[in-house]
């Protein structure tokens, strides 16, 4: 099995990212031009057979969201693009959104006319304000091309994106929080049901799909969903764009096919690597701060949805954070409460206070005043945050620590005894 694939970032590297001359040269649009010889429920059919499962971090089946809008009856429709990518760790929507952004638009526009759509939205961070620039370079060039628009490549079909801004906040990355914020309401998630496919944006039946799950639809299209899903494992299709950071030797966004392990990722020298210093593994950090915590004798866990799932770990975002044995895992796990803190809508309660609470007692460890009963306590917070939050940010905020606790208790058990392993607290 190929360690690295040239699927979706076919040419990234080589042409300019505004040139509709260069993507074309490069075989982009092909997907489109094929797209409008094929009925939308054939599209469909394509999509459901490369098990594209959504990038975004919720994998939910594309294909099966796709064919719930269709069934809709009510229009208008409308396609939004989720590119407020705000997870730690994270940054491959930003080399798809600066590198290929026709291959994002041309995903966006093979969805609106699957939908018969004629608006799409694309909401892209706040903090990516040359990317910004770039992407409405890429819109208008595609428009003077004629490939989006009026008439689409001689057709009846017109659609028009417009480029929507976050304001920074981590809570927008959810779908129904993203549709207030370009409402012009306050970024907090909706009560759901109704589903957004159901009541969307303006209250229409809207498609929300993130960066990369649109960069993979004309790949889809031109080569077909099973020869897609051949890149992947027979649970998850393709390739997936992953994020090395940390103490990896080779930081940088690969793109791998699905079923090589985690061990091929971080330690194979077409990809992290190894090391960065000379120093062991001690964890790594998957899917970004919502994500678990995982260890070395995991390494060899294929990355694919179901083999992490089953390994109590996840694919997520992308994001793979590896830490080596200078780290101390309590502190780590303080800036991911930090994070989450900060990120906080305020909107519920758990949310709210929960995570306040959990970042007093680990720093009753990290000072030295730490106590067995802290435990209790912590395990109590767990459940109430992941129980009773309204939204996922809530509900998530915890994965990292309840990981930790499993593999690190021992560290935690250290700290309660005057011990940092290693070497930071006190």
């Amino acid at each position: 099995m190929a360690k690295i694939v040239d699927l979706v970032l076919h040419h990234s590297d080589s042409i300019t990212p505004d040139s509709v001359e260069d993507y074309v040269k490069a075989g982009g649009f092909e997907g489109l031009r094929k797209a409008f010889t094929m009925k939308p429920a054939a599209i469909i059919a394509e999509v459901k057979a490369a098990k594209l499962l959504g990038r975004g971090g919720a994998a939910y089946p594309a294909g099966s969201k796709w064919a719930h809008l269709l069934e809709i009856a009510e229009f208008p429709k409308y396609i939004v693009c989720n590119a407020d990518e705000g997870e730690p760790g994270t940054f491959k929507d930003k080399l798809l959104l600066s590198q290929v952004p026709l291959q994002v638009i041309e995903g966006m526009i093979i969805a609106g006319y699957v939908f018969n759509s004629h608006d799409g939205y694309i909401y892209i961070r706040g903090e990516y304000a040359a990317i910004q620039r770039t992407f409405q370079q890429a819109l208008d060039h595609a428009i003077e091309q004629g490939y989006l628009g009026a008439n689409i490549l001689g057709t009846d079909f017109c659609f028009t994106i417009h480029i929507m801004t976050g304001a920074g906040a981590y809570v927008c990355g959810e779908n129904s929080a993203l549709l207030n914020s370009i409402e012009g309401k306050a970024g907090r998630p909706r009560t759901k049901p109704p589903h957004l496919a159901e009541v969307g944006l303006f209250k229409k039946p809207t498609l929300v799909n993130n960066v990369e799950t649109f960069a993979n639809i004309p790949v889809i299209t031109k080569i077909g969903g099973e020869k897609y899903l051949s890149y992947g494992t027979e649970e998850s299709g393709g390739t997936k764009l992953v994020c090395l950071s940390g103490h990896v030797a080779k930081r940088g966004v690969y793109e791998i096919p699905f079923g090589i392990t985690l061990r091929n990722i971080i330690y194979d020298p077409e990809i992290g690597g190894g090391m960065a210093a000379e120093k062991k593994l001690k964890f790594f950090h998957l899917g970004g701060q919502s994500g678990p915590c995982g260890i070395p004798k995991q390494l060899d866990t294929p990355y694919c949805y179901k083999a992490l799932r089953n390994a109590k770990l996840s694919v997520g975002s992308g994001a793979i954070v590896v830490m080596d044995e200078s780290v101390c895992v309590i502190d780590y796990l303080k800036s991911v409460t930090e994070f989450f803190i900060h990120e906080c809508c305020g909107k519920c309660t758990p949310c709210r206070q929960g995570n306040q609470q959990l970042y007093i007692i680990l720093n009753k460890f990290t000072n030295g005043t730490g106590a067995q009963d802290d435990f209790i306590k912590m395990q109590e917070l767990i459940d109430v945050l992941t129980k009773t939050s309204f939204c996922g940010a809530g509900q998530s905020a915890t994965v990292a620590l309840n990981s930790c606790l499993a593999y690190f208790k021992d560290e935690f058990e250290a700290h309660i005894h005057g011990i940092c392993p290693a070497g930071h607290c006190f």
